[in-house]
């Protein structure tokens, strides 16, 4: 498939791709005029890539752990990584947790406390 098509099955913009290939995360193959051409398993894979930045890992760490994707083996290094990536999230969720569990306190306290009229009723 070309770059756009697989851009948008992807859920990303073109440049992103370019971006990808820049950080050789994403090697399209190329037609006899340039033209990239990628496989079907890309589409997948993108999503993996936009998964792992939205949750922080950088394209070096992206990078890093490639081969895993690729064929379910880890070395020693990459298991390492991976355990210290999960490890950060699992933090990252725990203090989300903890933040979404005092706005919900927060908002039944409110609640509780004050009835709020509705707009446009003409109560002060």
């Amino acid at each position: 498939m070309r770059i756009g098509e697989l851009a948008h099955r992807a859920g990303v913009s073109v440049r992103a791709l370019r971006y990808y290939e820049e950080q050789e995360l994403l090697i399209p193959e190329r037609t006899a005029s340039g033209q990239r051409i990628y496989t079907e398993d890309a589409v997948e894979r993108v999503r993996i890539f936009q998964l792992f930045y939205a949750a922080g890992l950088s394209s070096r760490t992206i990078a890093k752990l490639l081969p895993c994707i690729d064929t379910g083996k880890t070395t020693p290094t990459q298991r390492d990584e991976l355990v210290a990536e999960r490890g950060r999230l699992a933090g990252h969720i725990g203090t989300m947790t903890n933040a979404l569990h005092r706005l919900d306190d927060l908002i039944t306290a409110a609640d509780q406390r004050t009835e709020i009229p509705a707009v446009g009723t003409g109560l002060t």
